[in-house]
């Protein structure tokens, strides 16, 4: 009886084929698992988010006091915003290593999965930039006007942009309720694009390290990969745990905790980590537009990969030369958030422009690289 009720449900019948019975490539490696642990950050983002939500007000003139208050008051408040925060930190590191996988292996040829996936990315960052502002120190408050202002430099409706974000002059309390507003909506956004991008992973199937396309071997999802998932899950929530307990500080700023002064500029204005290597590329271009643009084109420029695709093979294994681009980029993208924490002073300029033009020249390079060697096979 139970088995036929388990058939003749829906929602059963979608758990068995997203769980259980899913085919997938017996090759693919713990790589893969960037998947169900990006879900899981998800989820912990969204439930830690909640509870800090219940006991939040926005505002310019309280927001901080409340949190600071909350914090040394309450019973467990600074481990639920500990998790949040540090949560953030953990959902972009397997973002980065999602798309990095993505990359090296040619995943963006299932051009609307990973489309889908590049706007969650976008999406994430909106989400992380708006919950940043919301304590209202004093680096966000400032990271929230050099931000919200290169909006000015939209055609024809910049100023009037900029004014409706604020809600006023300047980021004041409206913007507060503004971010807080579409912080709190964006993370159920985000849930239901990962729906949709994970339906559409089911219509094509995983890709693999080999790039195999035509009938590779597939074995069910369950137990073979669920426990494999499982125990990176596992790994992952100690370490990050260990994080909270006992270094919940590590990955922030001091300026936190200091209460926002609209009079007092900081010395060195700096987003998150995790922002840095886009933020160094903006201040690298001297003229504003160029640099808002060039900041918009550091994410927008995956959009462009699937098309960009001319080699014969879709994995790296096979082209030798590719590798050390994609090395070399990685690198580059590490070296740009070093200097995204500079000071803006030489060498840094210099530095972060060189970077700069390394970033993305390998976008350019890459499918010339993938043809020549495929000429050279076939020679």
């Amino acid at each position: 009886m139970l088995t036929q009720y388990h058939k003749k449900n829906p929602l059963f019948k979608i758990m068995d084929s997203t769980l259980v019975q899913l085919p997938a490539p017996a090759n693919i490696s713990f790589m893969w698992n960037s998947g169900s642990l990006l879900f899981v950050c998800l989820a912990v983002q969204i439930i830690s988010g909640l509870l800090l939500a219940s006991s939040y007000s926005a505002g310019m003139s309280h927001s901080f006091n409340l949190i600071t208050i909350m914090m040394e008051t309450t019973d467990k408040y600074w481990l639920m915003r500990c998790i949040h925060a540090n949560g953030a930190s953990l959902f972009f590191i397997c973002m980065y290593l999602h798309i990095g996988r993505g990359l090296y292996y040619s995943s963006f040829l299932f051009k609307h999965t990973w489309n889908i996936g590049v706007t969650i990315m976008l999406l994430t960052m909106a989400a992380a930039f708006l919950g940043y502002v919301l304590p209202v120190n004093q680096m966000s408050f400032w990271g929230a006007s050099v931000i919200t202002n290169l909006f000015s430099e939209v055609p024809y409706i910049g100023p009037n942009l900029v004014h409706m974000i604020w809600g006023g002059v300047s980021v004041d309390s409206p913007t507060i309720m503004r971010f807080f507003t579409f912080h709190f909506v964006i993370p159920f956004i985000i849930l239901m694009m990962v729906v949709i991008h994970i339906t559409l992973l089911h219509q094509t199937g995983s890709s693999n390290p080999v790039g195999l396309t035509m009938n590779p071997e597939k074995i069910m999802f369950h137990p073979y990969f669920s426990f494999k998932d499982i125990a990176g899950m596992m790994m992952i929530i100690l370490l990050f745990l260990y994080l909270c307990m006992f270094h919940p500080l590590l990955l922030g700023d001091d300026e936190n905790f200091t209460p926002a002064n609209t009079a007092v500029t900081p010395h060195h204005i700096q987003p998150e980590w995790y922002f840095l290597f886009a933020y160094a590329i903006l201040r690298s271009i001297p003229n504003k537009l160029g640099g808002v643009i060039a900041l918009l084109l550091a994410v927008l420029i995956l959009y462009i990969t699937p098309f960009t695709h001319i080699a014969k093979f879709k994995s790296l294994m096979f082209y030798p030369g590719n590798k050390m681009l994609f090395w070399s980029w990685v690198w580059t993208t590490i070296l740009l958030t070093w200097v995204g924490m500079c000071p803006v002073e030489d060498p840094y300029i210099l530095t972060g422009q060189t970077l700069t033009a390394l970033y993305f020249s390998y976008f350019l390079i890459y499918p010339l690289t993938m043809a020549a060697q495929d000429n050279l096979i076939n020679i």
